[in-house]
């Protein structure tokens, strides 16, 4: 497996790179604290010829090669299993550099040729007692999204935000408007995506980091979606195999993206209850329209569930639920299960879902409306539509399961037989 700390396990030869280039940021955190990742990515600072060197290392081994930012002199190469960033040093010195940063866990350097590390600010110590620790306010308002991803990476590494940090971020919090919006989803996307992440949820709340997109987000919200996780515990110990499908989306994710049944279900309880108004802040957060689609459904499907609460619903009102949640089921099912509603009901819908003949959750339409028109010389127009829904409410009953029945009840109905 690859290792920033061991360049025989790197895609190219260390001797290629430039004596004075160090090894910098989260590679270096996450070895220092053995996290294992089986992608990995390097990210390395030179003082100078950053892209060229990049762009030298991409033609010899014939590996992807990209300028992220030619102001600030930023090329990726891209590997099978490794991506490299070269970044220009920023000040006069490898220090200077580090001091720029955000927190002290990421201002470490490790300088390969000579095997040493250069820690100026202490972040191995902070790693030690996992603390994630500011450098300086000033560079947290540098870049506000610096305010959301401390407590992305304390969830992700299970350490602690230090108060003086907690104090500051608290204090610039209106700062983090400035930021790009689709940057601050992404960071709200990752916290959402793991169990940890909801325990750093009262403090965002808290400094208010994210009143100004999501207005509706409350104590009442964090309660609901500590019940998720309650609800996938219980999933992961009586259908774990369900919990992968959760932990699925619509069509297969690209790395870096967080997307899910399980962190749909989870926004869906910072949205307000109003349908539009839920939709406003959803295109305002940048989500793609698939995204919105789904947690708008969660929103739609309430009203089911709360005779779910009560009573197993009728055959006719299963129908019309999974017609309306579709593929979007697993969260449904989720998002039910953190209601406290009879887990019991909750698997038999499951077992409907899972089984892709069945006539309730797979069902498809008997009948359209040139059908109608055709066979019983029925004219464009609101009768058409009220025959339409007529037949759904028979087949949703379960009085009708096939074109003909269909055709035979409407002229039975319509009284032409």
């Amino acid at each position: 497996m690859c290792s920033p700390f061991r360049p025989e396990t790197w895609p190219f030869k260390l001797e290629l790179l430039p004596q004075n280039a160090c090894l910098v940021g989260g590679s270096v955190r996450d070895r220092l604290i053995q996290r294992q990742s089986n992608y990995l990515d390097l990210d390395f600072v030179l003082p100078n010829n950053a892209i060229e060197t990049a762009s030298s290392l991409a033609k010899r081994y014939g590996a992807g090669f990209v300028v992220l930012d030619a102001d600030r002199k930023i090329a990726r190469v891209v590997f099978e299993q490794v991506t490299v960033d070269f970044a220009q040093q920023q000040g006069e010195s490898l220090e200077a550099d580090l001091r720029r940063r955000d927190f002290t866990i990421n201002a470490i350097a490790y300088h390969p040729f000579s095997e040493t590390f250069i820690d100026p600010l202490g972040g191995k110590a902070d790693i030690a007692t996992k603390t994630v620790r500011m450098i300086s306010p000033e560079n947290l308002a540098a870049d506000p999204l610096r305010l959301m991803r401390g407590y992305r990476q304390a969830a992700q590494l299970n350490f602690t935000i230090e108060e003086k940090t907690r104090a500051a971020i608290h204090k610039l919090a209106p700062q983090l408007q400035k930021a790009s919006i689709e940057r601050v989803r992404s960071e709200l996307d990752a916290l959402l995506s793991t169990q940890a992440g909801t325990t750093q949820l009262p403090a965002i709340l808290a400094h208010r980091l994210l009143h100004y997109c999501l207005p509706h987000f409350t104590a009442q919200s964090i309660e609901q979606i500590a019940e998720i996780d309650n609800a996938l515990s219980q999933l992961q110990t009586t259908q774990p195999r369900y919990v992968e499908r959760l932990k699925q989306w619509l069509k297969p994710v690209p790395a870096g993206f967080h997307r899910s049944w399980i962190k749909a279900a989870k926004v869906s309880r910072l949205l307000p209850a109003k349908i539009k108004t839920a939709q406003t802040e959803l295109t305002t957060l940048s989500y793609s329209r698939a995204e919105i689609q789904v947690m708008l459904c969660l929103l739609q499907v309430q009203p089911a569930l709360n005779k779910m609460q009560h009573r197993e619903l009728s055959r006719a009102e299963q129908f019309f639920l999974f017609k309306l949640a579709g593929e979007k089921f697993p969260a449904v099912s989720l998002l039910a299960l953190s209601q406290g509603i009879d887990a019991s009901r909750i698997k038999r819908l499951i077992n409907r879902f899972l089984d892709p003949t069945d006539a309730i959750a797979h069902a498809t339409g008997l009948i359209t409306g040139i059908d109608i028109m055709k066979q019983l010389d029925i004219k464009p127009g609101p009768e058409l539509g009220k025959l339409l829904k007529a037949v759904e409410q028979a087949q949703a009953e379960g009085q009708i399961s096939t074109r003909d029945e269909a055709l035979r009840w409407l002229r039975h109905t319509l009284g032409r037989e």
